[in-house]
C-alpha cells in the first residue's frame, strides 16, 4: 500500500517555527515531485510549496516566500517543510502530495497529484 504520512504539526505562537515531515511508505518520494498544500476551515485547499522531481527546484507561493523552506532527504525518504515566522493566517491542516513527471508541481492542480497524506494540523495563535 502506497502512503504518505505527515507529521510535525502543532500549536505555536506568531513568529514561531514548525518543521513538517512527509514520509513515504511503499512510495519512493524521489520518483515524484512533492507538494505541500494547506486547507483552513471553510476554505479551499491551496498549494504552498513543491519540490520538482526533474531538477530539484523548490517553488513557493508568494504568501510563504522567505518564511518556508522545502527540502528532501532521499536517504530517509522524506520531504520537509520548515516554516518560520508563522502567522495566524498560516493556521490550517497541511497535506503533502505526490505528482508524477509530466506535470508541473507548481501549478498546484489537485487532480494532478496522485497520492495524498491525511494531513497534520498547524495552529498559530496569540
Amino acid at each position: 500500500q502506497m502512503l504518505l504520512v505527515e507529521s510535525g504539526g502543532g500549536l505555536v505562537h506568531p513568529g514561531g517555527s514548525l518543521r513538517l515531515s512527509c514520509a513515504g511508505s511503499g512510495l519512493i518520494l524521489d520518483d515524484y515531485s512533492i507538494g505541500w498544500f494547506r486547507q483552513a476551515p471553510g476554505k479551499e485547499r491551496e498549494g504552498v510549496s513543491c519540490i520538482s522531481k526533474a531538477d530539484g527546484r523548490a517553488h513557493y507561493v508568494d504568501s510563504v516566500k522567505g518564511r518556508f523552506t522545502i527540502s528532501k532527504d532521499k536517504a530517509q525518504n522524506r520531504v520537509y517543510l520548515q516554516m518560520n515566522s508563522l502567522k495566524p493566517e498560516d493556521s490550517a491542516a497541511y497535506y503533502c502530495a505526490a505528482i508524477r513527471g509530466g506535470y508541473s508541481c507548481s501549478n498546484y492542480v489537485l487532480d494532478e497529484y496522485e497520492y495524498w497524506g491525511r494531513g497534520t494540523p498547524v495552529t498559530v495563535f496569540s
